[in-house]
């Protein structure tokens, strides 16, 4: 199938983008049925073909540059989009502080300095209330739940009203899976441990956290290693141990607990600047968020299945304990974070059809995992 008729086969939908209503495919569905012209039958005639012009985009990330799975997602991504554009877009990706620091990216392609960034929504919280929702939320969805609500049950249009403040056009470019608890330099038996401890990790769960006596920062995943050798922090979260091997974190702190309640099934996102974006035919704006699409299951593949190779050569670390968290210490961040979920309805309208869209949601694959994925799960350990 050519590439132009396989883009062509993707539905389309309509967004906001910079405060403006755009034709734009929001890719929550694959519904489309529309039958496809054949192709005209080929000629002997010489033609002279229009000289096309090469688009160049800059993507900034928050991962380092090259990193596993993180950065080289990015990577892959901006290989996706020149693919299926036929080469009319390049993608040009920068490591974090390359351009722009970190944390910084939103800002970067929202003024237009970049037109695409790849990071994770809660690290704009701050900035776009009830983002938090688009990344990760404590015992919230995984990522098979998360690609259903954003596809099918109508959190992806939600994210793009909420991006569109900003003048950028979000969407979903990888997923981690569930994500381990985190890297501990003491353990924890009880929940009276988490009093004083320093530790980072990201959006809601920095708040249950705190609730707890616990004292939570967010830093750039290159800093990790030394602010657990330095004693800066106590404990560190960051994706599992495919990723955390490579940071070494191993090597940093003895004690490695699971499960990642504070990132069951976090959404890696890519937004893009909605100018930019809509500067281009709508066969190009197909294909870079078809793209994303493509990123996005691709990810959630590699982690499941490099994490689970990297977790044999953490057990086999002579000085590394792989510990569950204490059931105490489960129900008291479970109950917090029920409490500051449910806190996020007062935030503003736009926030609170987030939090209706999102509960109403999990409440309804949860009902359907129970009998499925989690009963699956239990039948295997018998």
């Amino acid at each position: 199938m050519k590439r132009r008729q396989f883009v062509k086969k993707i539905g389309t939908g309509a967004a906001l983008a910079g405060g403006a209503a755009v034709s734009l495919p929001l890719l929550s569905g694959c519904n489309d049925t529309q039958s496809q012209a054949p192709e005209p039958a080929a000629t002997t005639t010489t033609q002279t073909q229009p000289t096309r012009r090469t688009i160049e985009w800059r993507m900034v990330t928050t991962w380092p540059k090259g990193f596993p799975g993180l950065g080289t997602g990015a990577e892959h991504l901006a290989r996706l989009v020149e693919e299926l554009t036929d080469g009319q877009i390049r993608v040009r990706v920068f490591g974090a502080g390359e351009i722009a620091a970190p944390f910084d990216i939103l800002d970067t392609v929202s003024e237009g300095t970049a037109e695409m960034g790849h990071g994770a929504a809660y690290y704009w919280q701050d900035q776009l209330e009830g983002a938090s929702f688009f990344g990760a939320v404590p015992f919230g969805f995984n990522g098979q739940e998360m690609n259903a609500w954003l596809y099918y049950g109508g959190g992806m249009e939600l994210w793009q009203e909420l991006y569109a403040q900003r003048g950028l056009v979000p969407t979903a470019g990888g997923n981690t899976g569930v994500q381990l608890g985190g890297w501990f330099t003491r353990r924890i038996d009880s929940i009276a441990d988490i009093d004083g401890l320093r530790m980072r990790l990201p959006g809601f769960a920095q708040e249950v956290m705190r609730r707890h006596g616990g004292i939570p920062t967010n830093l750039p995943g290159g800093e990790l290693f030394s602010a657990l050798r330095s004693g800066e922090l106590d404990a560190t979260e960051w994706v599992g141990p495919y990723n955390d091997v490579n940071f070494g974190l191993h090597k940093a702190a003895p004690y490695m607990y699971y499960p990642g309640w504070q990132e069951p099934g976090t959404c890696i996102e890519c937004f893009v600047n909605a100018e930019a974006l809509n500067s281009l035919s709508s066969h190009l704006r197909r294909a870079v968020l078809y793209a994303c699409r493509l990123a996005n299951y691709d990810m959630l593949a590699e982690f499941t299945a490099l994490n689970a190779d990297a977790l044999q050569q953490i057990r086999r670390e002579p000085d590394v304990e792989v510990l569950a968290f204490p059931d105490d210490v489960m129900r008291a961040f479970k109950q917090t974070s029920t409490e500051i979920i449910a806190e996020q309805a007062d935030k503003g309208e736009l926030t609170r059809r987030i939090h209706r869209s999102f509960t109403e949601f999990f409440d309804k694959v949860s009902d359907w995992h129970a009998i499925s994925e989690a009963a699956m799960f239990d039948a295997r350990r018998l």
